[in-house]
């Protein structure tokens, strides 16, 4: 290989979809990390790619808007280059309405979507009734349904992604030294370095948990219920998780809040009540001091840049994250609200 432009550290989803538009847009890119891609947070299963609430708004929030408007085109350009399917499909989420201040709230953020989603997605009020098979109990019998959530298969999308990058010339490997400009998308190790180079709290993991069962509705919307996300794939299971754990014993074992989250999803949807557990997850998902993700120049290596901090978000935020990384790599253009920059971290 040629000497690379672009040498990106870390191959979770904000790593290699970096690297995946770099090389779009005609770079030289090679992706290095010890463990292969998606070993990481970004290898789990939940993947819902849902927005923020449509209130309040701020520059994350139209940040992931701008992204989450993205995705289709971005996921597909991924699946046809290299062959792979990310699993990616805009469904839509349904939440149940609890009581009449809630269904108050909910048409508030009705008008507010209507507002400030560009026309092109809605935030609806629908009867749980006519919702279908994967409608979640409703004490008013009311749902929200927002038709810009989106989801994919976390695992298969970092498949897709490692193998358009590939299909493009770009190389993936466990060690390789610096080439070109230098991008730190190490997750929760990249966080833990810069805290102690730093002398302060940066950023740092927090687990989350998620099972895998063995249900069939792929073109179902997803669910929010319970403060847990249900989440159907295009593979014929179904994704449930939403732990957040700042305090644990082991980051990488499945415990008893793992089986209080299953409770949770099969008290939401009865229909998963006899549904097999096919697969359980766990791990640390990387979240910066700011909460936001962090972008730009990296603040303990001149010259060198980072993008880090996806916790919840990652995937539904990195076709963004990736435009406006290659943006400011290749064009020198940066367009990084200041709320993502290191200093909002530091």
């Amino acid at each position: 290989m040629a000497m690379a432009d672009i040498t990106v550290r870390g191959a979770g989803v904000f790593g290699l979809s970096i690297a995946w538009e770099c090389l779009r847009r005609g770079a030289r890119v090679q992706v290095v990390d010890p463990h292969g891609p998606g070993a990481g947070a970004s290898g789990g299963l939940v993947g819902a790619l849902a927005p923020h609430v449509p209130e309040n708004w701020n520059d994350k929030k139209a940040f992931q808007l701008d992204s989450l408007l993205m995705a289709g085109q971005f996921w597909a350009e991924v699946a046809q280059a290299g062959g792979q399917d990310p699993g990616y499909a805009r469904t839509g989420r349904y939440q149940p309405i609890a009581d009449e201040a809630a269904l108050a709230l909910a048409k508030a953020r009705a008008t507010g979507a209507h507002a400030l989603w560009q026309g092109q997605a809605d935030w609806q009020i629908v009867a749980q009734k006519t919702a279908g098979p994967l409608a979640p109990e409703s004490p008013t019998g009311l749902l929200i349904y927002d038709t810009l959530s989106a989801r994919l298969h976390p695992q298969a999308a970092c498949r897709a992604l490692a193998a358009a990058i590939a299909a493009r010339g770009g190389q993936i490997a466990t060690d390789a030294p610096d080439q070109g400009l230098v991008v730190h998308a190490t997750g929760v190790a990249g966080l833990r370095e810069i805290s102690a180079e730093c002398g302060k709290n940066f950023g740092d993991g927090v687990k989350g948990q998620a099972a895998l069962l063995g249900v069939a509705h792929p073109m179902a919307p997803q669910v929010f219920a319970n403060g847990v996300h249900i989440v159907p794939h295009a593979d014929g299971t179904i994704a449930i998780g939403s732990t957040s754990e700042r305090f644990f014993d082991s980051p990488d074992t499945t415990d008893t809040q793992l089986d209080a989250v299953i409770n949770a999803a099969c008290t939401a949807l009865p229909i998963l009540r006899d549904a097999p557990v096919l697969a359980r997850w766990a791990g640390l998902r990387p979240r910066a001091r700011s909460r936001a993700p962090v972008l730009g120049a990296h603040p303990t290596r001149a010259g060198q840049f980072i993008a880090n901090g996806g916790f919840k978000i990652g995937f539904g935020m990195a076709p963004k994250v990736a435009q406006t990384m290659a943006l400011l790599l290749l064009e020198g253009q940066d367009i990084i609200p200041d709320g993502f920059r290191a200093s909002a971290a530091l």
